[in-house]
Formats: structure tokens, C-alpha cells, sequence
């Protein structure tokens, strides 16, 4: 459903974002991104979310080439927008609307009215911010933003969920409702985490960048997961 064939991604200052990496991910999997701060998970999320193009390389969807021409069809980004969401590390950035109710309804508008507003409860009263849905975004505490996040991107139904620290600002009851929810759907997902604790609960299958922005270890080639060794030397695990 996702591939990535060589993909590079270069600053313009030059430096490496990405280097050479090759990554299938079929429909249904549940993949959970790990890498220190700097290696490229973040960008390679916004890749997948046909936000940032290769420098080199190339990205598919649905075995579908991403290029400039197919970022430039606007029914297709429409489309593209429904199917793949991405929920940002920082929730700020996702934020724009005046009230909550708004920032829900905003990849809703496709909607008929009826179903758009059913949809805002019914997401409203699963992330706990029916009391808060005439009140501006940025009035929220960091935690309530970031099921706001989750609220705007789950009320669309997507097909892929790209989740970037989904739980850094999460209270425990909300980060088990989204462990339990994440657990019982079939949903495509990447998830880049910090939290080694989590790994099981967010995916089956490990996918490790390196400082040096490449892939060096994915769970479905190796055929298990990853062993403390190699943590160590990713720098995910202490030194014993």
C-alpha cells in the first residue's frame, strides 16, 4: 500500500534527512517506527503523508508513483487527504480553527450536515471534549490538544494513520483508550515512538532507522524482534 524505493531526502543546506530507504508496508500492518532524535522518522512520516517529495528515489501509493504532476491534481490530494492522516509530534501545529467544534469538522466537510455533526459528537464524547466544543484551540491544556489531534484525524475514517509520538502528551486514561483502539482495528499505521514500553501495543512489526537516517532493521525480514544488542547500539536501550 506504501513503498518507498531508495528515497533520499536532502535539506537544502545539504544535510541528510534520509538516506536510501527502502520500505513496503502492506495494507493492514501495523508498524512502529523507532530511531534517537535526528534519525528521520519524523520525515519519513511526512513522506508517507505525500507532504515532503525525495530528493531521490521514489514514493508509491496504492501503486501509484507520487510525483509533482500527482501532487498537483487537486481531486487527488482530496482524496489522498481522506485516505492517509498524519497527527503531528507537536499538536500546535495542527491547530487553526477558531473553536473545537471546527477544527473536528474541518476534514468532515465532504459530509452531508447530519453525518458531519454526528460524527463530532461521536468523537467529541470518545476524546472527552464534548464540554470544550465552543472553545478555541489554543485555550486547551497540551494533553486535551493532542486528542483534539486524534479526534480530527480518527472522525475521517482514514485508511492510514500515521502517528508521530502519538502519547508524549497523553494522560494514562487516554493513552490506554488509544492503545486499546489502535489494538482492536485492522487500520494501516506507522507510529514513531520513544516509548520501548508501548512497542507491543502500537504494532507488529519493528522498523529501526539509524543515526545515519538508513533502515537498519525491520522485523519482518529478521523474523522476530529486535534483541537488546542491537538496541544498545541504536541507542534505544541503556548500556547494561
Amino acid at each position: 500500500m506504501l513503498e518507498l524505493r531508495g528515497v533520499d531526502v536532502a535539506y537544502p543546506n545539504g544535510r541528510s534527512a534520509l538516506a536510501g530507504v527502502d520500505l513496503a508496508i502492506g495494507r493492514g500492518e501495523r508498524v512502529v517506527l523507532l530511531g534517537t532524535n535526528g534519525c528521520g522518522k519524523s520525515t519519513l512520516l511526512r513522506v508517507l503523508d505525500a507532504l515532503i517529495p525525495p530528493t531521490a528515489g521514489e514514493f508509491r501509493f496504492d501503486g501509484r508513483r507520487i510525483d509533482s504532476r500527482t501532487l498537483q491534481d487537486r481531486a487527488w490530494q482530496q482524496e489522498f487527504r481522506r485516505r492517509v492522516v498524519l497527527m503531528f509530534q507537536h499538536p500546535e501545529a495542527m491547530l487553526f480553527n477558531p473553536t473545537v467544534r471546527e477544527e473536528i469538522a474541518f476534514g468532515l466537510r465532504h459530509l452531508p450536515g447530519s453525518e458531519r455533526d454526528e460524527r463530532i459528537r461521536i468523537w467529541a464524547d470518545r476524546l472527552r471534549l464534548a464540554p470544550f466544543l465552543d472553545v478555541p484551540p489554543f485555550e486547551l491544556s497540551g494533553g486535551e490538544k493532542q486528542r483534539l489531534c486524534l479526534a480530527c484525524l480518527l472522525a475521517v475514517e482514514p485508511e492510514v494513520l500515521l502517528l508521530d509520538e502519538p502519547t508524549a502528551n497523553l494522560d494514562p486514561r487516554t493513552a490506554g483508550w488509544l492503545l486499546q483502539w489502535l489494538r482492536d482495528r485492522s487500520i494501516t499505521s506507522v507510529i514513531a515512538t520513544h516509548q520501548m514500553a508501548q512497542v507491543p501495543q502500537l504494532g507488529d512489526r519493528v522498523v529501526i532507522l539509524s543515526e545515519q537516517h538508513r533502515v537498519v532493521y525491520d522485523s519482518r525480514s529478521a523474523g522476530g524482534p529486535p534483541d537488546r544488542d542491537l538496541l544498545v547500539a541504536q541507542g534505544l536501550a541503556a548500556v547494561p
